[in-house]
């Protein structure tokens, strides 16, 4: 098992899901298999307009054929692993390329850098996850020494390195304060129902970070999965007495016995306010589960 990098760019020719499967060509099939049962962090191209360079972390369980198109496979992503950076890492920080082994012996990127699937030294992986999901809490410190008994050590093993992100990448914690982070910052603290931005007292946002999906019911921790919600906004959602429509129309569920006065805290457009950055809006497979669980009438 190995770390791994997968390119993505929204509107490719592949079928990607990044918080559900990864499609690649056969030609990366060998390198991909190398990362069954780890993790890979997300990365898009270089050339995108105003790229978010790395932008996600998961765990790869396992490599099918795709059901769809010959001489393609997926990365199945394992449920509950995805999670989304904020802030997300530049591909060059401080003058220098985050990820290195894409640098030659001379210093400069090399034609790996154009592999959509590669593999991540341990180094790579750490120093990418400190940048992304910064957390004094949990994670270790972002370069490669630690302090322990006072003394410095400059040269970790592998396994010293992968073990403290990797228990922190799975601690429930730290995961529900990078998705709420994560969320926030998309919807600039703002509510996407009622379109309220209150602070209290103490400077914290009264909006919540909510699941479309619940993880309970198999949804990731993904931004696209999430909503920036008032709490009254956020018990209705949760109860299904409001939810949204493909063009993000709000819909309110026929059970509601108080129309007008859920109506009455909906923003004026009546439609979700949407993230600015069309890549965080809301997946249409996690509205679609949400109104059919909830069962809102088509």
């Amino acid at each position: 098992m190995t770390f791994g990098v997968f390119m993505h760019k929204d509107g490719s020719i592949y079928d990607d899901i990044p918080e559900v499967h990864y499609q690649f060509p056969k030609s990366y099939l060998s390198r991909a298999q190398q990362m069954v049962g780890d993790w890979i962090v997300y990365r898009e191209p270089v050339k995108i307009p105003n790229s978010k360079g790395f932008f996600a972390v998961a765990k790869v369980e396992e490599i099918i054929a795709d059901p769809t198109e010959p001489d393609r496979y997926r990365a199945i992503i394992e449920k509950g692993s995805y999670l989304p950076f904020e802030p997300t890492v530049p591909h060059i920080v401080d003058g220098e390329q985050v990820e290195r082994g894409v640098l030659n012996e001379e210093g400069k990127v090399s034609g790996r850098a154009q592999a959509a699937v590669r593999p991540l030294s341990h180094s790579d992986f750490a120093r990418i996850i400190s940048l992304g999901l910064p957390d004094e809490d949990f994670l270790p410190r972002s370069d490669d020494e630690v302090v322990e008994d006072n003394r410095v050590r400059e040269h970790q093993t592998p396994f010293e390195i992968e073990r403290p992100i990797v228990q922190s990448l799975v601690s429930k914690p730290f995961r529900d304060r990078a998705f709420r982070r994560a969320v926030m910052h998309a919807y600039d603290g703002r509510c996407a129902v009622t379109g309220w931005k209150l602070v209290n007292g103490g400077g914290r946002l009264e909006a919540q970070a909510a699941h479309i999906r619940p993880v309970e019911h198999g949804g990731p921790d993904s931004v696209r999965n999430g909503l920036a919600l008032s709490g009254t906004a956020h018990w209705m959602f949760d109860r299904g007495l409001i939810g949204f429509r493909d063009d993000l129309e709000i819909m309110v569920h026929r059970k509601v016995n108080d129309v007008d006065g859920v109506r009455g805290i909906i923003n004026s457009t009546g439609k979700l306010l949407p993230p600015q950055r069309d890549t965080d809006r809301p997946h249409p497979q996690f509205l679609a589960w949400h109104r059919e669980h909830h069962a809102f009438a088509a």
